[in-house]
């Protein structure tokens, strides 16, 4: 009697009678004769009984074929072999038809799925091919049966599956100090400690790029100016030295002199010891802008993962007010502001200015003049991004301004928006930690569904009992991931688990990461609130106070889930707003092909990003504020508040402090601002023209058009896939 079965893919699993019987009813049903129930039963009965005890699905469907030619309908025979064929037939033009697009650089959702990656080259093709490869392996292999069942039909999304496999982890904020104060080993090379400010940049450089080739996901530094400071003045030194070589005096006391501020002046009238100094920090400030003008061009120009894609990365500083510190981030924000190239605006690393009230945000703090700087570069170049270090939940209750390790108890971010902070397993902080893998529920699906219900009170029970259902299974999803996750070794991401990740230091290279990946997240995402609010009442909550209560009431929940499961699994688990990219059209494309066109539900080609209030809805900044602000505090693994302006913001920096103002005054996490931006690629004109065609300047039509599309920017839209440019073209200015 069969008892087990061998699958295509060389899976076993449990010997299903009925499969075999409705094969052969859906053959017969084909036929004018029809179905035959009673020797459809027949037949897989003495299948079933005279099969050996383990036995290949093909061997299973010969018997089939055996016993209907032996029957009196041979005609169902040909019928089911003609069957059998298509499907095999069907399942290799699938995987033809994925490859061929590939193959032919196509524009679609598979090429475009994400715009910082370039799957038209070799190597992106490569990557490609890889990765639709690997997600048939994952949902046959490393998912279970409900699972896979529902990504199939739309109810959730595994970010990063094809890198499933792979076991590796999503991000890391990095420990710099560690690789600047001991060196750093990367594949065959390795390099000493820093010992100036070239030699710290090239380094912070490296281990973004190593790092992104043993992750899945995006590289941060939590401190940038804490980390480069020691190495201005080690800097300052050289200088010092320099100076005191050429002239053949005895400048030792002017090694370790007060530096109030790294400011370049002219040496005209000055004399002796206070004209060597001067010098000294002159040269040290070019020196200075120079390594930042150097680290953003590698991150905008040294590719990772194959050659296929620059390293996504992000940086994060504001709160260091030591004058090396100073020095570090004004010259980066200088350097961010000339551009790179040809005065072009650089795309990485996204930068974060950390906000904190007697630090750097109002007149009178030491920091106040460099976040005058910050949005002003941020009114031209889009970044830095801020994040608000005085929302209730970013507050550390170890932070103290005379710490100067102060930055391990501020909070940090990264990429789109990702954060971590709370920490059950370890201490509180951002640095060394980063998410694991994140998983994301459609609940506008859900909405859908829930549709049917006679009552509005009825439609959100059903709703309410369902999103419950899916973040249980997700959770489960998740735990069972990590529990995959942490048989990797830490030799297979030599970098990460050797000196970035917190306790990865006393691993050995053939120990298990299982007695420290705890310390990382788990992302429990959602996409398409303001579509789900749409199905259940009618109206989203950018327009309804009653759907705004209702918003809060679901994601609250969500939050609730979460630190439950943080209870039931022991593991991190948080709330993400998700930055859709791919996701957005997917969910979209699966629900309308189930529910049809629903007005304001499915009849654009995205849903909404998380929490935002929908792109196409013409509200002032401070509507948009006040509704989305509630919910950074519900979604500790990620959130972001954006806002569209127009004009030129180059002229206008006010805007950005205004934005900031209401992130303080609302107690939201984390929000940048978007604006226009053309630059021409031929002579470097730049302006902020709606719609421009033609340079004003030199007539060339080749126009850069900066956008950002969920937390980066990318300066054409070629790579955008088809979701992604429909919401670009609804989104509307804020007033």
């Amino acid at each position: 009697m069969i008892q087990k079965v061998i699958k295509r893919d060389g899976r076993t699993t449990d010997f299903n009678f009925n499969k075999i019987e409705d094969a052969i009813r859906r053959a017969m049903d084909t036929t004018e004769a029809g179905i035959d129930a009673v020797l459809a039963a027949q037949i897989a009965d003495k299948i079933a009984k005279e099969g050996s005890a383990l036995m290949r699905v093909e061997d299973i469907q010969d018997a089939v074929e055996i016993e209907l030619m032996n029957s009196e309908r041979k005609e169902v025979a040909r019928k089911y072999i003609s069957y059998r064929n298509s499907r095999s037939i069907a399942r290799k033009a699938k995987t033809r038809e994925i490859f061929e697009s590939i193959i032919g650089a196509k524009n679609n959702e598979i090429t475009r799925e994400n715009a910082n990656m370039n799957a038209d080259t070799p190597a992106g093709m490569m990557m490609k091919f890889a990765s639709e490869s690997t997600k048939p392996f994952v949902d046959d292999y490393l998912l279970s049966e409900e699972v896979k069942e529902a990504v199939k039909r739309g109810y959730i999304h595994i970010h990063d599956k094809d890198y499933y496999p792979t076991k590796s982890l999503t991000c890391v904020q990095h420990p710099l100090n560690t690789i600047l104060q001991h060196g750093l080993k990367a594949a065959h090379a390795e390099s000493r400690p820093a010992k100036r400010i070239e030699t710290a940049s090239v380094q912070a450089c490296i281990s973004l790029e190593t790092a992104q080739n043993e992750m899945h996901g995006g590289q941060a530094i939590p401190a940038l100016d804490f980390y480069f400071a020691p190495y201005v003045r080690l800097t300052y030194k050289e200088e010092v030295k320099v100076v005191e070589d050429f002239e053949g005096a005895d400048y030792t006391d002017l090694l370790d002199a007060e530096i109030k501020d790294y400011i370049k002046k002219p040496l005209d009238g000055l004399t002796g010891k206070e004209r060597a100094k001067q010098q000294a920090i002159n040269r040290t400030v070019s020196r200075v802008h120079q390594a930042m003008e150097a680290f953003i061009h590698n991150m905008n120009t040294i590719h990772s993962r194959g050659g296929n894609q620059v390293v996504f990365s992000s940086v994060n500083y504001g709160t260091d007010t030591s004058p090396e510190g100073r020095c570090v981030m004004r010259e980066l924000l200088h350097s961010t502001y000339e551009g790179v190239g040809n005065h072009a605006t650089a795309i990485f690393p996204i930068q974060i200015w950390k906000k904190k009230r007697g630090v750097n945000y109002l007149p009178g703090d030491p920091n106040y003049d460099l976040y005058m700087l910050a949005c002003k570069v941020s009114a031209r170049r889009f970044f830095p991004n801020f994040l608000n270090l005085d929302a209730t939940f970013n507050y550390h209750e170890e932070w103290n301004e005379n710490d100067p390790d102060r930055y391990l108890h501020e909070v940090a971010t990264m990429g789109c928006r990702t954060r971590v902070f709370e920490n059950r397993f370890g201490s509180k902080t951002s640095v060394g930690r980063g998410n694991l893998s994140f998983t994301t529920i459609n609940i506008v699906g859900l909405a859908i569904e829930s549709m049917s219900e006679p009552s509005q009170e009825k439609r959100i029970e059903v709703f309410m009992l369902r999103l419950n259902e899916m973040c249980e299974l997700v959770a489960k999803q998740l735990d069972q991931r990590f529990e995959f996750q942490k048989t990797a070794l830490a030799k297979q991401m030599p970098l990460v688990m050797s000196c970035l990740w917190n306790g990865s230091d006393k691993l050995k290279p053939n120990d298990t990461l299982a007695p420290v990946i705890n310390q990382g997240t788990l992302g429990i995402g959602f996409i398409g609130l303001a579509e789900a609010l749409i199905a259940l009442i009618g109206k989203h909550h950018g327009e309804s106070d009653e759907a705004q209560k209702l918003g809060l009431k679901i994601v609250g929940f969500m939050k609730k889930k979460a630190d439950e499961f943080c209870d039931r699994y022991k593991h991190n688990y948080s709330i993400l707003a998700t930055p859709a990219e791919g996701l957005s059209g997917r969910f979209t494309r699966i629900d309308r092909k189930r529910f049809g066109m629903i007005k304001g539900v499915t009849d654009k080609d995205y849903y909404t990003n998380s929490n935002h209030v929908p792109v196409y809805y013409k509200c002032s900044v401070k509507h948009k504020a006040e509704i989305e602000a509630p919910y950074h505090d519900l979604t500790r693994g990620g959130h972001i508040f954006y806002v569209e302006i127009d004009g030129d913001a180059t002229h206008n920096p006010d805007a950005i402090c205004r934005v900031v103002d209401l992130m303080d005054q609302l107690n939201m996490g984390y929000g940048s601002v978007n604006h226009n931006r053309n630059r021409c690629m031929d002579c470097g004109h730049e302006d902020s023209l709606e719609g421009e065609a033609v340079c004003p300047e030199c007539g060339s039509t080749s126009i850069d058009r900066l956008q950002r599309i969920t937390g980066y920017l990318v300066g054409t839209t070629d790579r955008w896939n088809s979701g992604k440019l429909a919401e670009l073209k609804d989104r509307v200015r804020h007033t």
